[in-house]
């Protein structure tokens, strides 16, 4: 029990990239990279307590090395879409790369995801191990004003949950909005598709979108439509609707209902017997059902990935929040301070 900590790789600067296991009493085994601060690998029992890896990942460094991929990473300085490329905070307006068409995306051309970060400290505890790693974002780095001191926690609990607390601080006002990127399937199997997986979402309105993905600033209703999932609903029951022609599935942020730490989605497969639940304090959740991978991104043997074979539920704030007065601010100044936390709880149910 507790943490193991290894060499993973070495990246074209030199520096080295390191891979720590955590490991509970019940067995479960977590492995988090410092690139990243990439939740790599996730081995948790089924309804047979056989372990399974129920997160895709790469089993080598060269494939997270690729632009595209994010992999299980904590996604900053600003997660998801900011329209245009363009920041406006009381300081100015600051440009900001888009790597889309049509906006910066999760943090720019090297957003949080493909940077190293430090060890701040292990917690060797063999109930509940975890580890603290650290990055600080420079002043103007991808675009974003100020200093940014990042801190992001991964704790596996007694009770098969993977605890994840954000902090960050900066010198100067900025706008921060972090997420974690993992890919689950709840299969045991990256070939498998996911479609089956029943999931349950507490929201009833989504953050409406254009074309480009990016919000109009009204929320959507959702009550009937195919967005909904209020009562559990397989993820492939309405794939070839005409509203998800589009995407190819589902990539869409739900305005969470409530507010504070509370309960937002879960994920069930009646195959395995798994059950995740999702917590979180913050006010939005993307839903993301893996709808296509770059030819370059291949699975732990290998082999080219399939759409559909992973999906995200990734806590965060709204999409382009700052160009959105309406949306839950994301502005972070000097002397505050910024928490979060979300946890992704995994049971059986037989």
């Amino acid at each position: 029990m507790g943490i193991a900590e290894r060499k993973f790789g070495i990246l074209p600067n030199g520096e080295t990239v390191k891979a720590f296991t955590l490991e509970n009493t019940a067995g479960v085994r977590l492995t988090v990279l410092s690139f990243g601060a990439r939740l790599q690998s996730l081995q948790v029992p089924d309804k047979r307590g056989t372990l399974g890896e129920i997160v895709l990942g790469h089993d080598t460094l060269a494939p997270y090395l690729e632009p595209s991929d994010f992999h299980g990473a904590v996604v900053g300085r600003y997660a998801n879409r900011i329209a245009g490329g363009q920041l406006t905070l009381e300081s100015g307006t600051y440009p900001l790369p888009c790597n889309e068409p049509h906006a910066c995306l999760h943090g720019g051309n090297i957003g949080f995801a493909h940077r190293n970060w430090r060890l701040k400290r292990c917690e060797n505890d063999d109930d509940a191990p975890s580890v603290t790693l650290a990055y600080t974002s420079a002043d103007l780095e991808e675009g974003f004003p100020g200093q940014c001191e990042v801190t992001v926690t991964y704790c596996l609990t007694t009770d098969n949950a993977v605890m994840l607390d954000y902090t960050a601080r900066t010198d100067r006002e900025t706008a921060v909005n972090f997420t974690n990127h993992t890919f689950f399937n709840l299969s045991g199997s990256e070939r498998k598709d996911i479609l089956s997986t029943q999931v349950t979402i507490f929201a009833d309105a989504i953050t409406e979108v254009d074309e480009n993905l990016l919000p109009t600033g009204r929320l959507l209703p959702i009550a009937g439509t195919v967005f909904d999932f209020s009562k559990p609903k397989t993820l492939g029951q309405d794939f070839r609707s005409p509203q998800l022609q589009h995407t190819n599935g589902y990539d869409h942020n739900y305005a969470l209902a409530g507010t504070g730490y509370r309960k937002a989605a879960e994920a069930y497969l009646q195959a395995t017997g798994r059950r995740m639940l999702v917590f979180t304090d913050q006010p939005g959740m993307q839903l993301y059902t893996a709808n296509g991978f770059s030819e370059k991104d291949t699975d732990r043997k290998g082999r080219p990935r399939k759409a559909h074979t992973g999906f995200c539920m990734e806590t965060q704030h709204f999409p382009d929040s700052p160009n959105h007065p309406a949306f839950p601010s994301t502005i972070l100044r000097p002397g505050e301070r910024f928490t979060s936390r979300t946890v992704y709880k995994f049971e059986i149910a037989r």
